[in-house]
């Protein structure tokens, strides 16, 4: 399982920006399930709450989104990838400087944080969290600009790595993200107001409209002033992440510009050409494979079938460790539809193998619901690096393709045949020019160098 770090959404101009917001926050669920916060203002007050668990369980009660009075509201839900899982680490944080207010949320993650921090430190900093974002509020409270956009616009200029962040200000909304673009957040109209968030299926949900993504080192400021953007670094060279288009991202949005779910049908044709395998039925491991298998089907004609049943309902489960149940997690989560799978020979469909403990988990029970011959095919290159850009994913030596060769991971896993999508098959399938993404993961190159020491031990560690 990978995660990806944050979802972020934020409104400007409206009566009901809590509610709104909340309905936002469920669009982006699937981007961080750990915990959920909403901060609202613009009334000369600001208020927040926040708290572990998924955006339903926090704000399950009405009356909470009721007493979140303003017209601007910013929204956060979260997976760690820097921090523990902790009360102090629920986003958006917030603070008083100057007697002005300022909230922040942040998707990503940033390669120098530790430097900052220990340098942050020796001044006389004291920080309330163990979160990398915490670092935009102290660079900010620093600086001495005048104004939150010029302090924030030089808060950026020292960090490193990936960050798409959100600001609420008691008079504005301020979205910032790094030059090279790594995370999506993109800007919509609502009425007379606007919004802005990780995806665009946040804007659906309530009605807004896209307008275009906020850019690669761009700073927006959105006030009754309306729209005002500065670039205070250098352009540089993108690195969008292209783990968005395979695994992250919904395919009902548009990120870095393009519809997902087109480009999944595209990655799943082309792995159909890279890999095609006499079989009588294709289908996918629900839900973020269904995409790239539609292609699959459509470029080899082989039929496809449901094989999986995914349990939606799945919330924590609590086994008793002298159970001597084996792979009752996976059985939790998916079952097989034994009608459509016994005597065929079946293509699988999946878009990564991690450490591989699920795929084989799951091949054993497709095997076992009587498939004669299983193919597995991946809507994606092997992992070999970790990454350190705001993905969630294990250290070099736990992942199984930096260590076996295709025939080992095969066997391994228990399949007839297993095919990778190519690195350069992968990304032919976007179509924007002059696009560039990240592919470090499964090509071990970084586009930015990693100083955190954390992550030097974390990515040598075999």
């Amino acid at each position: 399982m990978i995660n990806d770090k944050c979802g972020i959404f934020g409104i400007f101009g409206s009566p009901r920006a809590a509610q709104l917001t909340y309905f936002g926050l469920y669009s982006l669920q699937h981007r961080g399930q750990e915990s959920a916060g909403i901060v609202t203002g613009g009334n000369g007050n600001v208020h927040i709450y926040k708290g572990m668990g998924q955006v339903h369980d926090v704000f399950s009660d009405r009356a909470v989104l009721d007493r979140l009075k303003g017209r601007h509201a910013l929204g956060h839900t979260r997976y760690s990838t820097t921090g523990a899982s902790s009360l102090t680490n629920i986003q958006p944080f917030l603070i008083t400087n100057r007697s002005q207010r300022l909230a922040v949320g942040h998707n990503g993650n940033l390669t120098n944080s530790l430097e900052l921090r220990q340098k942050l430190e020796k001044s006389g900093s004291i920080f309330q969290t163990t979160s990398d974002t915490e670092l935009f509020l102290h660079l900010a409270a620093l600086s001495k600009k005048q104004g939150w956009v010029n302090r924030i616009c030089d808060a950026v200029k020292h960090v490193k790595g990936a960050y798409s962040c959100l600001f609420l200000t008691d008079e504005s909304i301020i979205a910032a993200r790094d030059p090279l673009g790594f995370r999506p957040l993109c800007l919509g109209k609502y009425n007379n107001g606007y919004v802005v968030a990780s995806e665009t299926c946040a804007f659906d949900i309530i009605g807004a409209k896209y307008i275009r993504d906020i850019e690669p080192g761009e700073v927006l400021e959105i006030s009754k002033d309306g729209l005002k953007s500065k670039f205070p670094m250098k352009k540089q060279k993108h690195a969008f992440c292209i783990f968005e288009y395979i695994y992250f991202a919904r395919p009902d949005s548009i990120v870095f510009g393009e519809n997902v779910d087109k480009i999944r049908r595209r990655l799943g044709r082309q792995l159909a050409k890279e890999h095609p395998v006499d079989a009588d039925i294709v289908f996918g491991i629900p839900d973020s494979a269904n995409t790239a298998t539609l292609g699959y089907s459509e470029a080899s004609g082989i039929r496809f079938e449901i094989g999986l049943i995914r349990n939606h309902y799945v919330g924590r489960t609590f086994i008793d460790p002298e159970q001597k149940i084996r792979d009752l997690d996976v059985k939790v989560k998916f079952n097989p539809v034994r009608g459509v799978l016994e005597g065929q020979r079946v293509v699988v469909v999946d878009d990564s193998i991690v450490r591989g403990t699920t795929s084989r988990k799951l091949v054993k029970l497709i095997r076992s619901a009587g498939a004669k011959e299983i193919n597995l095919r991946i809507s994606a290159p092997p992992i070999i690096s970790p990454c350190f850009f705001g993905i969630d994913m294990p250290t070099r030596g736990e992942l199984i393709a930096s260590s076996k060769t295709i025939k080992e991971i095969e066997k391994s896993l228990g399949v007839d045949s297993l095919g990778y999508l190519s690195i350069d098959g992968m990304l032919s399938m976007p179509s924007l020019p002059n696009s560039s993404f990240c592919a470090s993961c499964f090509s071990g190159k970084y586009p930015l160098k990693i100083s955190h020491a954390t992550d030097k031990m974390r990515l040598e560690k075999l």
